[in-house]
């Protein structure tokens, strides 16, 4: 089956893989490595005859996609045990599902309106408006973003001896926000990240994420640099109402 793409529009080699894979309308769970693998490894060949710079980890995915076709053609022996019998593409199907989810959340933000895009501000603004709570604006995506990412800057470098794979629920995390917004009129963005280690900050910010969406809560700040404040947009008698199973979730 040809394919024809646009080779500018993808950011990575999973955003290539994922398009390949929906253009094919096969199950995520259930690549057809051989077909991928030739559809890929043609895209390649159109950036080397377009001269276009093959960046690194395009090439490092054809040779895992390489690799893991190879597997898919090898007999499977009964000797082996269950560990070593996992199917090949577990893997790359877990980065490919990661992958999907932040593209989703990049999707959801687009949605929000941008500061010089969507929203103009006046090159003037009086003090004396931010003096009161009730003064404050909304926040955009733009603001809001910036506001994660210094505070993942700041994150402690993790350092790990032993490697544990984390199983972090945003459904879990929805409620932790919330519980943390309960009785309270309102907190700063930032007390809501006190994780211990990055992968969990991500999932709060994503939890948070869901919690606009879902409209359960208001993001304000009252000025370009100032404190972001979150507080609940609903009652607190309606907060039993959130689905706390992942299922329920845009980030399951």
């Amino acid at each position: 089956m040809s394919i024809q793409v646009q080779l500018q529009n993808f950011a990575g080699p999973l955003d290539l893989l994922l398009h390949l894979i929906k253009t094919n309308e096969m199950d995520i769970y259930d690549i057809q490595m051989v077909e991928i693998t030739e559809q890929y490894l043609h895209v390649i060949e159109q950036m080397k005859q377009l001269d276009l710079d093959v960046a690194g980890e395009f090439l490092l995915m054809a040779a895992t996609l390489l690799h893991i076709k190879s597997r898919m053609l090898l007999p499977v022996s009964e000797d082996l045990d269950e560990e070593e019998g996992e199917d090949p593409r577990a893997e790359l199907v877990r980065r490919l599902l990661e992958y999907q989810r932040y593209k989703e959340v990049a999707e959801l933000l687009a949605e929000f309106p941008l500061l010089d895009r969507d929203i103009y501000a006046s090159s003037f603004v009086p003090t004396e408006l931010f003096d009161e709570a009730d003064d404050e604006v909304s926040v955009g995506v733009f603001q809001l973003t910036e506001a994660f990412h210094r505070i993942l800057q700041s994150a402690p470098t993790e350092v790990f001896h032993e490697v544990i794979r984390e199983q972090l629920s945003v459904a879990e995390h929805v409620q932790l926000v919330l519980e943390r917004l309960t009785g309270k009129k309102r907190i700063s963005f930032r007390e809501i990240f006190n994780a211990p280690s990055k992968q969990e900050l991500i999932v709060t910010f994503l939890a948070t994420l869901e919690l606009v969406k879902m409209r359960m809560i208001k993001v304000e700040q009252a000025n370009e640099f100032g404190e972001i404040w979150l507080s609940l947009a609903v009652d607190e008698d309606e907060l039993e109402q959130v689905p706390l199973q992942e299922e329920g979730l845009g980030y399951a």
